[in-house]
């Protein structure tokens, strides 16, 4: 038997499209994080980028369990003495709503120059309209 290394040639790029209402945050971000990487794919190989694009709906609608609403807290850091800003879940679903999927994504993704290729080829959307549907999507298998 040979080992089998995808190369360029042989990258199939599909399309998935997730509606994020009324399910959980992280596990909804364990799976996009495996289709984006292409873990979801027999062909899959950690040093060579085979995923797929994910269209992430209605993530204004996303289920946050527990307390989280109120206590979970992101951070931004400007670079600048005193320029950490803390906001609460609850404000950032409402001023921006992609941004609680995004990051929850990001951190399912290994630190490294080929996460953030891979972050590129997710398109996230407060609505249920995108502007992706001239591509081929296909409705993304979740296990949640």
């Amino acid at each position: 038997m040979k080992t089998f290394m995808p190369n360029e040639a042989d990258i199939k790029r599909d399309w998935y499209v997730v509606d994020a209402t009324d399910k959980p945050a992280g596990r909804l971000a364990v799976a996009i994080a495996d289709a984006l990487r292409g873990r979801d794919k027999p062909t899959y190989t950690p040093h060579v980028d085979v995923g797929a694009f994910v269209v992430v709906i209605n993530c204004e609608k996303i289920k946050l369990s527990g307390n989280k609403e109120e206590q979970k807290i992101y951070q931004d850091f400007s670079g600048y003495n005193s320029g950490l800003t803390e906001t609460k879940a609850k404000d950032i679903r409402e001023k921006h709503p992609e941004r609680i999927i995004t990051q929850a994504v990001k951190g399912m993704l290994p630190t490294n120059r080929q996460s953030r290729q891979t972050l590129t080829r997710l398109k996230v959307y407060a609505g249920s309209k995108h502007p992706h549907a001239a591509q081929q999507v296909q409705e993304l298998a979740l296990n949640i």
